[in-house]
C-alpha cells in the first residue's frame, strides 16, 4: 500500500551522494565495510520495508550490492497489480531520489510472480545479480541475502546456480511460529504473510538447498513495535525523509483503522530485524549478540506452512528475541543526523 510514484521522478533535494559515502556524518565513519548485502523486499507493499531500506542506506558499514524489488502475492490488497515487482523497484528508486542517492545502478527488478513448481526457476535481472555477486572471487567479506518478503528470486538463483548456497547466508523475515518456541497471534493467517507470497520458493530454500538460514518468524518480527508518538516525534520531525516515512505509515493506518475498531497506537516495523542482524552486529566476535536465537536442524517446510522436524538436516537459526531498543534508537538517530544535513543543503539551519 506504499504509494507508487507515477511519471518522472521528482527533484527532491540538492544534496547528492553515492553509496559508500556518508556526508551527513560530522565525524567520519571508519573505512571499510564489514559485510556485503543483497537487499530483497516488496517495496510496493507494507511501508515497514521503507524504514528498512532507508536504515540500511544510512549505514555505511555494509556494502550494499543490490536492492531488489520483489513481487507480492497475486491480488494482494497492498498492490493488486500484475507488476508489483516493477512497482517495488519504482518505489525504491523514489526513495533513492528523496535521499539524494545517485547509485541507482544498485536497483534490480525481480520476477513478477511466484514459482510454478520447485524445479523451474524464473530468470530475472534480480536472479542474475544474485548469482554474479555470490560467485565473485575477488572479495572475502561475508555475503548476506536480506529478504523482507517472498523468496522467489533467491529460489530462482539457487535453481539456476546451486553453488551459491555455500557462498552466502539468507536472513529471512517470514514463516510461522515454531512449536515449543512461540504461539501464533490471535486470528493469525493460516499461512504467514511473507511465506504465502511464494510457498514453493520457500520450500526450495528450506527443503532443497543447503543455504544457511537465519529466520525471523512472525512471533519475532512482531516484536518491533513503534508507537504513534515515536513516529510523530522521532521520525516525522527529522525532516522531509522522516516525514515521508511517517506519511506512508499513516496512510495505511488511516485506511485500516475503521476495520480495527479504531485508530491503533502502534505499528510493526517488521522488516527492521534485517538491519539489526546485519548492520548492528557486535564489534568483536561479530554476531547479532544482543538478540537471541535457537539453533536447530532446518525443518522440512510443508505446503501448508507448517514444519516437520529433520534431525539430520543442516543447522539454522530461529530468532526468538530481538534487541528492539538498539535497532530503533539507531534508526531515530540516523534519521535525525541525515535530516539536519539535508536541511543545511536546503538553506535550513
Amino acid at each position: 500500500m506504499t504509494r507508487v510514484p507515477e511519471g518522472q521522478t521528482p527533484h527532491y533535494t540538492d544534496q547528492r551522494w553515492r553509496i559508500g559515502e556518508a556526508p551527513w556524518q560530522a565525524l567520519a565513519p571508519g573505512e571499510g565495510a564489514r559485510l556485503r548485502v543483497l537487499i530483497d523486499n516488496d517495496f510496493s507493499g507494507d511501508p515497514d520495508d521503507l524504514f528498512q531500506i532507508v536504515h540500511h542506506l544510512l549505514s555505511p558499514n555494509v556494502d550494499i550490492r543490490a536492492v531488489i524489488g520483489s513481487h507480492l502475492r497475486e491480488g494482494d490488497a497492498f498492490d493488486p497489480s500484475d507488476r508489483s515487482a516493477s512497482n517495488a523497484r519504482a518505489v525504491a528508486h523514489d526513495v533513492f531520489a528523496r535521499m539524494g542517492l545517485e547509485s541507482t545502478e544498485l536497483l534490480a527488478t525481480g520476477a513478477e510472480h511466484g514459482l510454478l513448481d520447485p524445479r523451474t526457476p524464473i530468470p530475472s535481472e534480480a536472479s542474475e545479480r544474485i548469482i554474479a555477486e555470490a560467485m565473485r572471487e575477488d572479495v572475502s567479506t561475508p555475503l548476506y541475502y536480506l529478504a523482507g518478503g517472498g523468496l522467489t528470486d533467491l529460489a530462482s538463483a539457487l535453481l539456476q546456480e546451486p553453488r551459491i548456497a555455500h557462498r552466502m547466508t539468507v536472513i529471512w523475515i517470514g514463516g510461522a511460529e515454531h512449536e515449543g518456541l512461540a504461539h501464533p497471534p490471535p486470528n493469525a493467517m493460516p499461512i504467514e504473510y511473507n511465506l504465502l507470497i511464494d510457498v514453493t520458493a520457500a520450500q526450495v530454500v528450506f527443503n532443497d538447498s543447503q543455504i544457511p538460514i537465519w529466520q525471523v518468524p512472525r512471533d519475532a518480527y512482531r516484536q518491533v513495535l513503534v508507537s504513534d508518538a515515536e513516529l510523530r516525534l522521532r521520525v516525522a520531525s527529522t525532516g522531509p525523509l522522516g516525514r515521508y516515512l511517517y506519511e506512508e505509515t499513516k496512510h495505511v493506518l488511516d485506511m485500516v483503522s475503521s476495520h480495527l475498531g479504531g485508530a491503533p497506537q502502534t505499528y510493526a516495523l517488521g522488516d527492521s530485524p534485517l538491519v539489526l542482524l546485519s548492520v548492528l552486529q557486535s564489534t568483536f566476535e561479530a554476531d547479532p549478540s544482543s538478540s537471541r536465537c535457537v539453533r536447530m536442524p532446518t525443518p522440512f517446510l510443508e505446503a501448508d506452512g507448517t514444519y516437520t522436524a529433520r534431525p539430520e538436516a543442516r543447522p539454522m537459526r530461529v530468532y526468538t528475541q530481538l534487541d528492539v531498543r538498539l535497532v530503533l534508537e539507531d534508526l531515530y538517530l540516523k534519521l535525525a543526523e541525515f535530516g539536519r544535513w539535508q536541511m543545511q543543503g536546503a538553506g535550513g539551519s
